[in-house]
This record gives C-alpha cells, sequence and structure tokens, in this order.
C-alpha cells in the first residue's frame, strides 16, 4: 500500500517537488478501528519529529490519525488526506459521499467529516464490505464494490461527487470516475496539491494558542525525541 499511495503522489506532484514516502517502524499493518487508530499515531509522531528536512508533512490514512499532535511538534504544515479530498469536493459539488471500507469504521469517517465542519455538505457515507488491505489485494473487485456503493450514494442521498475513503482505493478514482459520471476525488492526490500549495505560499500552522508545542512535562516511557523540551528550541 505505501507504495501504491507513492506511485499516487509521484504522478501528481509539480515537476520540483521531492517526495519521500515512509511507513512507522511500529504499528498496525492498517488502520479500521480505533483501537488501530491510536496505536499507530506514535509511530506517526515519531516520523515526523525525526525528518527535518521536509517541507511539509502528508498523513496518507483517511482518518488523519494524529493530525492535531502532529501540528504541535511542527511549525511545517500537516496536511490530512481525508481534509484534503473533503476540501477539494466541497469546490466542485453542492452534496458529495464519502465511500469507505468495513461498515464498522462509519462513526469514525462520521467524526472526520464533521471535524472539517463540512458535514453539512456531506450527503452520506457509504460502507462497504472491503477491508483496508482488501482494496490492495483485488482491484477488480474493489473497483465494482465501489462502483455499487457510488451509484447508491447518488441515487439515494443525491451525492454529485464521490470522495474515496482510504488511501488504498488510491489508483481507481479515474475507472470510477468513467463509471459515474461525477468527480471522484483521490484523497493522495488531493493531498498533494494542497501540501505543494501551502508550501508556495510560505505558510506555517498557527503556534499562537491551539497549536503551540506541548506542556513542558515528563514524558514516560518514551525516548529522548519525544520529551516536550525538544519542541521548545
Amino acid at each position: 500500500m505505501t507504495a501504491n499511495i507513492n506511485s499516487s503522489a509521484q504522478g501528481v506532484k509539480f515537476p520540483g517537488t521531492e517526495i519521500v514516502t515512509v511507513q512507522p517502524q511500529n504499528g498496525p499493518e492498517s488502520i479500521e478501528s480505533f483501537y488501530d487508530e491510536y496505536l499507530a499515531i506514535p509511530g506517526i509522531l515519531e516520523q515526523i519529529i525525526l525528518d527535518t528536512d521536509a517541507d511539509a508533512f502528508i498523513l496518507a490514512c483517511w482518518g488523519d490519525p494524529g493530525i492535531e499532535a502532529a501540528r504541535e511538534i511542527t511549525a511545517k504544515p500537516v496536511v490530512g488526506i481525508a481534509e484534503a479530498s473533503l476540501y477539494v469536493a466541497n469546490m466542485l459539488a453542492a452534496k458529495w459521499s464519502v465511500v469507505t471500507t468495513l461498515h464498522r469504521v462509519r462513526d469514525m469517517v462520521e467524526k472526520t467529516v464533521h471535524k472539517t465542519g463540512l458535514t453539512a455538505r456531506c450527503a452520506s457515507v457509504r460502507t462497504t464490505k472491503l477491508s483496508v488491505l482488501d482494496t490492495e489485494q483485488d482491484r477488480a473487485a474493489t473497483l465494482d464494490v465501489l462502483t455499487e456503493a457510488s451509484l447508491l450514494a447518488m441515487e439515494e442521498d443525491g451525492a454529485e461527487a464521490i470522495c474515496l475513503g482510504c488511501a488504498g482505493m488510491s489508483g481507481l478514482e479515474q475507472q470510477l470516475e468513467e463509471r459515474l459520471g461525477v468527480p471522484v476525488i483521490d484523497a493522495i492526490a488531493a493531498a498533494v496539491k494542497m501540501a505543494e500549495s501551502l508550501v508556495s505560499l510560505g505558510k506555517t500552522t498557527s503556534k499562537q494558542l491551539t497549536y503551540r508545542p506541548p506542556e513542558l512535562k515528563t514524558i514516560q516511557g518514551y525516548g529522548a525525541h519525544f520529551q516536550a523540551e525538544k519542541f521548545r528550541h
């Protein structure tokens, strides 16, 4: 999946943009529960802490896990693929739906949409039988499942565009768009273009209040690079 994410990102970047695609050394192989998400966040934060060269960071999981904490530990732009895809859809359609993976993730996805402030523009969240890993292992079947769910979102919920609610679905958007006849948003591509724009504009994350560095205190059981004083320098 990391290789597929990298391929999608490389395919839409500007010529002068360098993209380095990495995965945490610790954590679940996929995220499709709150337990998975919370266990993945320390590894995500560690990647950001240890990477001192990047101009921006993209969280390539549709739940945007740990995005608020990530914005506390760096002033560089941090773009979540969910947030980016919803912003793009919002500029292309009056109503859009998120088509995603397992039925159990509905609450997680709805909370992500709510966090962006775009619930009123969301026609629906359509979940499927697909696990995250299924989206990589059988692309043809995944495309058929996404087609069926997207058509229901359009016909029954009034969706005028579709957001693909999993990084593993990246690369299927053009085929799906041809089948549906409406805009289909690849979250990876949307995030790359958002990150490039923020860097080009010279913008950084506000440290006025909410995303100030973490308060100074000892963090038990974590290495020196996780300690709060590191982010005060």
